[in-house]
């Protein structure tokens, strides 16, 4: 999997895209906890789940229909008053690429048993055929070694960068539109 930070500053990235009035701390703190909230999905080894089962790590909490939901409830338990009108469908898309992000990015990792994209319907695991990012240990005392070190290096490169660039390009344009227009 891809660290806590990777899918927290992916989520804070996309949120950028939305104008002011939207882009509160709210809606931030439940991108990013959409973002991280499929990896609850390890509780399940306390329980003797396995990490290959429908609800096993990268399983179904991993999978666009899960992350579709996830972006429904979030909506309506969050944005009730907004939730039918195109903001409302906006906010839906937004929390479901955060949720969807997670198993994008846990593809591209070097390590685990891939993503159940399409759970509960096929749950085949997938990885992408690009895998840059250094998988992540499971547990916070294996994240702080060499290894995690390694981890927010790879995430550095392919996702803070890329992430950083994107909100520079946001902002640039945001800008250029509020600008007066010159007439020649």
């Amino acid at each position: 999997m891809a660290s806590i930070f990777a899918h927290g500053f992916t989520a804070y990235a996309l949120g950028k895209s939305f104008s002011k009035e939207l882009y509160t701390k709210k809606l931030w703190i439940l991108g990013i906890l959409c973002s991280v909230l499929p990896d609850a999905d390890v509780i399940g080894f306390k329980f003797g789940i396995a990490y290959e089962d429908f609800w096993g790590h990268r399983g179904f909490s991993h999978s666009l229909l899960f992350a579709l939901l996830l972006g429904i409830l979030i909506t309506l338990i969050f944005y009730r008053k907004k939730a039918f009108t195109k903001t409302g469908v906006a906010l839906v898309l937004y929390f479901f690429i955060c949720t969807a992000s997670h198993g994008i990015l846990d593809a591209m990792t070097t390590g685990g048993l891939g993503i159940a994209f399409f759970s509960p319907f096929n749950d085949l695991r997938y990885f992408l055929p690009w895998r840059p990012i250094q998988v992540s240990p499971i547990g916070a005392s294996k994240f702080f070694s060499i290894w995690g070190i390694k981890v927010l290096l790879s995430e550095l490169i392919w996702v803070a960068i890329p992430a950083s660039i994107y909100i520079l390009a946001v902002n640039y344009v945001k800008k250029r539109k509020n600008q007066p227009q010159k007439n020649d």
